[in-house]
């Protein structure tokens, strides 16, 4: 079962049932996201909304399974190595015109901006395990002085 955004915000400590109800209201009357609402109304921080949604989506989607990856060289030409680092996103391959583009699930609100502005196809996100996807940025994005250790928060040879 998945959790509603509004139910996730409760459970992160960020709003009451009470006012996750009151945003249904509103939401219902004005046609506007939930999240926005939640910002709007009850100054919900948007670092809280973009983290529920991960959350959300991570349920969704499940863990995608990089070892089991073929990378289209022609997905992965589309960004440079610094990009691929900096926003936390791996080009994976083209199904038709759709792009599949993996991160991480703390970092999906950033790489959903960077490709909104940067990638010029309709893309299709999925979420690996953070390990996993550092090892294989650094197989695909090789860049000096990056390592596995900048996305995972563990430094190499610690424990």
């Amino acid at each position: 079962m998945v959790l509603r955004l509004g139910d996730l915000l409760v459970q992160h400590g960020v709003l009451t049932r009470e006012q996750v109800e009151d945003i249904l209201v509103e939401q219902q009357a004005v046609g506007r996201p939930f999240g926005e609402l939640a910002e709007r109304l009850f100054g919900v921080p948007p670092q809280a909304v973009e983290r529920a949604w991960a959350e959300q989506y991570a349920m969704l989607t499940g863990e995608f399974d990089l070892s089991e990856a073929r990378f289209d060289p022609e997905a992965v030409a589309l960004i440079s190595a610094r990009q691929a680092w900096q926003f936390r996103v791996l080009p994976v391959r083209f199904t038709g015109e759709e792009l599949t583009v993996c991160t991480v699930k703390d970092q999906l609100a950033r790489a959903l901006r960077f490709v909104g502005w940067k990638i010029e196809h309709p893309c299709h996100f999925v979420l690996a395990e953070p390990q996993h996807f550092a090892e294989t940025l650094t197989r695909h994005y090789p860049l000096s002085g990056m390592t596995p250790g900048m996305i995972t928060g563990r430094h190499l040879g610690a424990a």
